[in-house]
């Protein structure tokens, strides 16, 4: 079995790459790149985080706390498997999980006569698959031909960084993730109220029925939807939270409405930790579809989780930003 971190259940970690070549590679910026369709988002002061005690004291999610935002831009949804194609195409890129040939899969996503791997010690759903990667998800005998419009996954904090500098974008910090997640809502579990399905209508791709035996979905689907599935949000973000979770520019900290008064995109290299700070951990923001109440809460825009900047799985992806 693997030990993995702390996350397990929500994100394992990988061990790190051995000379991590992908982390000093020069990407060439596209000679354009299309940003007509990122949103434009204000300059406004929010409150960040929660109170609620329905979250996770180790995540440092709370206490809920005021946070300045000059305006910027991101995009409505994640970055698509047809997006990710182009840049590989573009620069021919290799992603981490390419290069360690390995990621991690969920367990229900495959065949009774898998081949047997490694589980995660503390969380024996997720899976050492030999060859999954961001056009294999499963591994070798699944490709993207029919989920072009699907978030990219499998890709790590390194990947997305690359993704960016192709496209002349960035991340967004964690503020600016859940500035524009809450859809201008102040004090809401979701993008789009308190209540998870309102009126009956579901609004995201997480979980439904008995993790991790049984997910009846009764939000239509059993794995990862379309980037611009089910309703946006009032500021037109599409997913901001479920389906996939979502890289943040940010070190992790547990204590970070100690010190985020105002924001500003913090530089794409990692930063030296500080007291609370894991240097080699990024925020991650939204939750996925495999998240549940039951062992998993995290799918409102408050909570947050971490991983390590190689790592990599199959509900882990992105979305970019950019200044104003």
């Amino acid at each position: 079995m693997l030990d993995m971190c702390e996350s397990a259940c929500c994100a394992p970690s990988a061990p790190p790459l051995s000379g991590a070549t992908h982390r000093s590679r020069k990407i060439t910026p596209a000679a354009s790149s299309d940003q007509s369709q990122m949103l434009n988002i204000p300059a406004a002061t929010f409150t960040m985080g929660s109170d609620n005690d329905e979250g996770y004291l180790a995540d440092g999610e709370g206490p809920a706390h005021l946070v300045t935002l000059p305006a910027y831009r991101i995009s409505p949804t994640a970055v698509s498997n047809a997006e990710f194609a182009s840049f590989i195409a573009a620069t021919g890129y290799r992603t981490a999980a390419e290069g360690i040939g390995w990621s991690f899969v969920f367990a229900g996503f495959l065949s009774a006569d898998f081949p047997e791997t490694r589980a995660v010690a503390d969380a024996r759903w997720w899976r050492q698959v030999h060859e999954a990667d961001w056009a294999h998800p499963e591994g070798p005998h699944s490709d993207i031909s029919a989920r072009l419009d699907h978030p990219v996954v499998h890709v790590s904090w390194y990947d997305a960084q690359a993704y960016c500098a192709w496209s002349s974008t960035r991340l967004p910090t964690e503020a600016e993730w859940e500035r524009a997640a809450r859809g201008g809502l102040e004090n809401k579990r979701y993008p789009w109220g308190d209540e998870r399905t309102p009126g009956g209508i579901h609004r995201c791709n997480v979980w439904q029925g008995s993790f991790p035996t049984s997910n009846t979905a009764e939000d239509g689907y059993h794995g990862a939807a379309p980037v611009d599935a089910f309703e946006p949000n009032a500021l037109g973000l599409y997913n901001a939270v479920g389906n996939v979770w979502e890289w943040c520019a940010d070190p992790f900290d547990r204590t970070h409405h100690a010190r985020v008064a105002s924001d500003s995109p913090p530089n794409s290299e990692l930063s030296p930790s500080r007291e609370g700070q894991n240097s080699e951990l990024r925020v991650i923001k939204g939750g996925s579809y495999l998240c549940h109440d039951s062992y998993c809460y995290r799918y409102r825009v408050a909570a947050r989780s971490a991983n390590t900047a190689e790592s990599s799985t199959g509900h882990l992806g992105f979305r970019v930003a950019a200044n104003a």
